[in-house]
């Protein structure tokens, strides 16, 4: 699929198109589409909850929930949250890593995403 750089305006296609569509479904609030109010994930509300198992929980279960809805073309085999707690620069930022394939090729996919870079949808 071919789409559109969302910083540099300019043309990417494929996996960096999809990448860019997984982060922006996960970093997009819910309800903060005025003409699609489901489109996103719960994440940006889970953020800032405390950092325990119950919350892992509700985090994985709504990474798997905004994918299966919003992005047909890949298919998760593995979420795990990871806090960054040992450089300054992103100190407690907590990245989610996807592990899966795609639906059109079967090709394995692997990307990361910093859930503290909140989007604006």
């Amino acid at each position: 699929m071919k789409g559109m750089n969302a910083s540099t305006g300019r043309s990417i296609v494929d996996l960096d198109h999809l990448y860019q569509s997984v982060a922006k479904i996960l970093t997009t609030p819910l309800a903060s589409c005025v003409k699609r109010r489901t489109f996103g994930s719960e994440i940006p509300d889970l953020v800032d909850a405390p950092f325990n198992g119950a919350t892992r929980t509700r985090l994985y279960a709504a990474v798997a929930t905004a994918i299966m809805k919003w992005e047909p073309r890949i298919v998760l085999t593995r979420v795990q949250l990871n806090t960054n707690d040992t450089t300054d620069d992103d100190d407690g930022a907590q990245v989610i890593d996807l592990e899966g394939y795609t639906t059109e090729s079967g090709d394995a996919v692997r990307t990361s995403v910093n859930l503290n870079q909140t989007s604006a949808a």
